[in-house]
């Protein structure tokens, strides 16, 4: 069985599947971390790895850029794949002046002033939460590993909010305190198709850009930064 977008058979695809945006990330996690993993899927050039993280059975697949992507990606895994678990990991800009760069956020809820709910399932909906399961899941992984997160509320743009004109007009618009700690493009639709489909989803975040930060960081401290967050969402499967 394939779809349009996924050419993987049934079977393929593991029951938790861990999702960056970019396709190279997918393929860096599978050559790194995984044992035994093999390519399921190349549609679109959006690969798709299974393989096992120190025994445990996971996919790596990439999610593409922005909610439309992700919601036909996170909606064909849990429909027609069978998949229970998809956490996103990501980047994502800073909204509060003490975080730093490469701090790692985990959503709680997620607001979007777009209307992927209402075109989807005929449903006004601008806020949605996460899995408290997989939160936890996560919260336990990344305290075992020694490494800290920051769990808040986050903002989900239709757009690149670096390219807004005036993003404090969007600040304006995003309901009295709700109080995001950072933005990005995918969690929303992420976590409303779990919640439609009766799934869970989760979303860890590193930060690689603020208004508040001006250093730029170097390569190792840019592979760094994204393996703490990738080995906290790894790390999380044996829970």
């Amino acid at each position: 069985m394939s779809t349009p977008h996924n050419e993987a058979n049934i079977g393929d695809i593991a029951k938790t599947v861990i999702m960056p945006g970019d396709p190279l990330r997918a393929k860096y996690i599978a050559e790194k971390f995984l044992d035994d993993y093999k390519l399921v899927n190349q549609v679109r050039g959006m690969y798709a790895f299974t393989g096992h993280y120190k025994g445990i059975e996971v996919t790596i697949m990439a999610s593409g850029m922005g909610m439309p992507s992700m919601g036909i990606y996170s909606y064909e895994l849990f429909k027609f794949y069978n998949v229970e678990n998809i956490i996103r990991i990501g980047s994502c800009g800073a909204y509060k002046p003490d975080l730093k760069l490469f701090d790692i956020i985990l959503s709680e809820n997620v607001f979007s002033e777009g209307n992927f709910a209402l075109t989807l399932n005929n449903d006004n909906c601008h806020i949605v939460n996460s899995s408290n399961i997989l939160n936890e899941k996560l919260e336990k992984s990344a305290h075992e590993l020694n490494i800290d997160i920051v769990s808040g509320n986050t903002v989900c743009t239709d757009c690149f909010d670096v390219y807004m004109t005036d993003v404090n007009k969007f600040l304006s618009r995003i309901p009295e305190n709700f109080n995001p700690v950072s933005a990005e493009m995918e969690a929303f639709a992420l976590f409303y198709v779990a919640k439609l489909l009766n799934k869970n989803a989760s979303c860890l975040m590193s930060v690689v850009d603020s208004k508040f930060i001006k250093d730029v960081a170097t390569t190792e401290q840019r592979e760094k930064g994204l393996d703490d967050m990738i080995l906290i969402a790894l790390n999380s499967l044996k829970y």
